[in-house]
């Protein structure tokens, strides 16, 4: 597979207008605005953010006059807005009865709330306490706190600018406004107290609202403002609505030419982030790591440059456009933006003749001329916004921590990065690797670092001693993993303590890992106690591949076997650096610059067995993050002749046989040439682990098979039907089924198979022709018969439930257990009926096997050929394509009708 990313011209394009930008709106404009920004309303909201959010709520329960469930208020609320609602209003709406009414409700054993819409209900009387409350959420105090407020005075007429201030807050509330509630709000708006006289003489607020009397007393009055149409910028009425009913037909009618303006039944869809294949996505900004923007990849790009580029024809060629009269925080809009680009954005506020908006394709945010703004046409609705929301796996627990937030915007923005999709939703989960190098990078994992204690970091020092060492891991190219003394291992053993006494009183259960992904960090039961563990591999849905993070030891386990961090221990747990440092022998090995099996078993047997060591530091790689050392048993030291370097060295241990040998590449890392595996990390280390793992991973006590063959898998007759799998597809004449309802079981025993033969001690196998053993090909186990053995230590295989043939080290094949003997061999040799057989060009081959291989289809038996061996049977069957809801395609026919001209004929 491709190892490098290149930059795409569209991410070109993209990190381009970042980079220009970021300097000048970081200084001037907060850069974590996003089109699904979420409204949370606490004393950092603004007026209009809270106006416009209460405006929405009131809408969208208009719609629903029976009620809304509150649980499924954010849902609705996503739907019609396509922002994300949030959890904090909820619990306020009571607290805006000019909103709502909330009505708690029991649902099954759980409390819920229904919301209902409200007629025309003002802000209501409260106790001081209560409108305290009231006022801090739905306004903001935007003077300096440190200031004492100034006394408005009371002039013999009012001045237009107090009016402009008291039809500013009135606007704000469209239902109105008690009048004693009045002072409160301006003072909080406006750090200045109202003149509370004016309360008894509401007349001369006339100008700018409708005072509706309640009572003989004065003060019992509700304010409606008055449209701002009526009004001229002297503040003079031009045209005077007395009632408020007479207000609240204005107000629709003005909603309405807002609503012709900005259709609400027009709405944008969301980015989908492709689920297959390989996907490439550019970081944008973070505010945390649970709300990262991102931009994806080229197939989004090109749609949205067809789309640019039309949107600057339309508006640049079509005279009768102009910019938009009436805007309101959230519309999304055209902008005529810089470089003559027209850009889809969406208001984030409304600043006089300046309109702070964000682009939403783009994932920025800037200052534009009103004049600049347009309505955004229907046809330019229909893509999908191409900035997306999502947050990093593994780091939600601490996903606003300041170091962590740092360190994943200084890896992470404006880089391109491969991702994983673990969980699509609203807001994805995701994994990131750097694919740029020679190794991927884990981002997340690699982030994650950025909580270690530094001061539980232990450095080694080159020239230092080192006592009580102990030797955890041995590896197949010489390196092994060594614990050392420090603050951070007892550390470490505190915090594993604290753990085995949590959990004498829970059903550890409680914690089984339900997403396992790479990078995560978990616990495992290892000699009786809790470990750390990160996943490094998944090989199945039940089998993936760890690393103890505190020996080094890397094992193939069960998912269920492995447990999440309670959450109250999670900080202190990943807080501790892993306590296994890794190391090699220095000098070592010879002038072959390899490891012999012999060499790495003798390492292993001298070095495991013994409890404690003396290590001197001779030299620090850091750039491979590995120490080279000289060991030394206890009594040994310091005499170097009696270093288990020198030991080693001189052995006899370093004579290589013919293509068995493992070597070390450039960049450290372990390689095979050949047969490499015949000593494995797993190998190794299985001696120290494999008794600590469950009985059902153990070995039978019967190491030779007592089962020759699993049971024939039973065939339909002759004009019966089966729904096979199409594994393998050569031509027409030639290709292996699988029946369908037996692939879970088949994919349950390689799981075992991966389990077992990962746990096992390596043993001698004595390889004879035609006979069944376990192979390892690639990273899984198969259940294979040998079909030759080569001159150069390699065999000639046939999987047996796959149909495949394959060439394998004589090294990766084990005895076949009883245990996996007993389901019958899955690949059934077939032939596709209704086609003459002939010989097939490679034109025809290849489009019958682009047609039919890794697909499902029924099977229609029309022969079928019996043999001794189950595996030499053989079909002949029609394939029959049923994916489509009405029309059977028999595959047949369209080998008959669009293949046969390929042929090269009998």
């Amino acid at each position: 597979s491709e190892k490098r990313l290149t930059v795409p011209p569209r991410f070109q394009k993209e990190l381009q207008v970042h980079l220009s930008r970021s300097s000048s709106t970081e200084s001037s404009d907060n850069l974590n605005t996003s089109t699904a920004e979420t409204h949370t309303v606490a004393s950092g909201s603004s007026d209009a953010d809270v106006s416009e959010l209460q405006s929405r709520i009131k809408e969208l329960l208009s719609k629903y006059s029976s009620g809304v469930r509150m649980s499924k208020m954010l849902q609705i609320y996503r739907e019609m807005y396509w922002e994300d609602l949030s959890t904090e209003v909820l619990y306020q709406l009571e607290d805006w009865p000019h909103v709502c009414t909330v009505e708690k409700v029991h649902i099954g054993d759980h409390m819920d709330g229904l919301l209902y819409p409200v007629k025309k209900i003002p802000l209501l009387a409260k106790s001081d306490t209560e409108q305290e409350k009231t006022s801090q959420n739905v306004t903001s105090a935007k003077a300096d706190p440190l200031l004492k407020p100034n006394m408005e005075t009371t002039p013999a007429s009012l001045s237009s600018d107090f009016k402009q201030k008291i039809l500013d807050i009135l606007l704000k509330y469209s239902s109105g406004l008690w009048a004693h509630a009045l002072p409160k709000v301006y003072q909080d708006t406006h750090q200045v107290k109202f003149p509370e006289d004016i309360l008894n003489n509401l007349e001369l607020l006339s100008d700018v609202c409708t005072v509706d009397y309640v009572s003989e007393v004065p003060r019992k009055a509700i304010l409606y403002a008055k449209p701002q149409r009526c009004i001229d910028e002297n503040l003079n009425v031009i045209e005077k609505v007395q009632s408020h009913d007479g207000v609240k037909a204005t107000n629709e009618q003005q909603y309405g030419e807002s609503k012709d303006q900005y259709p609400e039944n027009i709405t944008v869809p969301s980015l989908i982030i492709p689920s297959e294949g390989s996907v490439s996505i550019m970081v944008i900004e973070l505010k945390n790591t649970n709300e990262v923007l991102i931009y994806v990849g080229t197939d989004y790009s090109s749609a949205q440059e067809q789309m640019e580029d039309d949107m600057k024809a339309y508006y640049s060629q079509n005279s009768t456009v102009s910019p938009a009269q009436s805007l309101s925080v959230g519309d999304l809009v055209a902008v005529h933006a810089e470089e003559d680009a027209w850009l889809r954005a969406q208001i984030i506020s409304l600043e006089d003749s300046r309109i702070k908006v964000f682009y939403v394709d783009h994932g920025f945010t800037e200052f534009v001329e009103s004049n600049s703004v347009y309505k955004l046409q229907k046809q330019f609705r229909l893509l999908p916004l191409q900035v997306a929301k999502c947050k990093l796996a593994g780091l939600e627990a601490f996903c606003d921590d300041p170091v962590l937030v740092k360190t994943v915007a200084s890896q992470t923005c404006f880089k391109i990065f491969a991702v994983e999709i673990l969980e699509k939703s609203d807001i994805p989960l995701l994994v990131l690797y750097d694919t740029s190098g020679e190794d991927d990078i884990n981002i997340n994992a690699t982030c994650l670092k950025a909580l270690y204690d530094k001061s539980l970091e232990l450095h080694l020092q080159v020239d230092a001693v080192y006592t009580n060492v102990r030797v955890t891991s041995v590896f197949s190219d010489g390196s092994l993993y060594c614990q050392v003394p420090s603050r951070g291992l007892s550390r470490l053993s505190e915090v594993l303590q604290k753990l085995e006494d949590y959990f004498v009183y829970k059903q550890t259960s409680e914690f089984n890992v339900l997403l396992p992904f790479c990078g995560k960090i978990c616990l495992f039961p290892s000699k009786g106690k809790w470990a750390r563990v990160e996943i490094k591999i998944i090989h199945t849905r039940r089998a993936l591949d760890v690393q103890f993070m505190d020996t080094g030891t890397i094992a193939t386990v069960k998912v269920s076997e492995l447990r999440e961090i309670p959450p109250q221990f999670l900080r202190e747990v990943i807080a501790i650096p892993p306590q296994a440092l890794k190391c090699c022998l220095a000098d070592l090995p010879p002038n072959t610059g390899m490891w012999t099996p012999d060499a790495v078993l003798w390492l292993r047997d001298t070095v495991m067995n013994c409890p404690e060591f003396s290590m001197k530091v001779i030299k620090q790689d850091d750039s491979k993050g590995i120490a080279h050392v000289y060991l030394f048993a206890p009594e040994s030291f310091p005499d170097m002749d009696r270093s288990i370097n020198r030991q080693i060295k001189n052995a006899d241990l370093w004579k290589h046989q013919k293509d068995v040998f493992l070597s070390v590449t450039s960049s450290g890392t372990s390689s095979t040439k050949v047969l490499s595996d015949a000593v494995s990390a797993l190998q190794l280390a299985s001696g120290k682990l494999e008794k600590n793992f469950s009985d059902s991973s153990r070995e039978p006590t019967n190491a030779v098979s007592t089962i020759d063959t699993p049971p024939p898998l039973p065939l339909p007759k002759p004009g019966e039907l089966m729904d096979v799998y199409v594994s393998v597809a050569c031509h027409p004449g030639h290709f292996i089924v699988q029946p369908w309802n037996e692939l879970n079981n088949l994919y349950a025993l390689m799981e075992e198979m991966i389990l077992y033969y990962s746990r096992a001690e390596e043993k001698p196998v004595n390889i004879e022709k035609n006979k069944l053993y376990a192979a390892k090909i690639g990273d899984e186990w198969y259940r294979v018969i040998i079909k030759g053995i080569l001159r150069n230590g390699f065999l000639s295989v046939y999987e047996l439930d796959y149909g495949k043939h394959e060439f394998v080290s004589i090294k990766k094949v084990q005895p076949l257990m009883d245990i996996f003997r007993r389901l019958p061999f899955q690949a059934i040799t077939a032939q596709l009926a209704g086609v003459k057989n002939q010989q097939w060009s490679e034109e025809a081959s290849i489009v019958f096997r682009n047609l039919v291989e890794k697909k499902p289809f029924v099977a229609q038996i029309q022969s079928v050929n019996e043999s001794t061996n189950s595996w030499d049977r053989k079909i002949v069957t029609f394939l029959v394509d049923t994916s489509l809801p009405h029309i059977d395609t028999w595959i047949h026919d369209f080998v008959s009708q669009s293949l046969v001209e390929f042929s090269k004929g009998d």
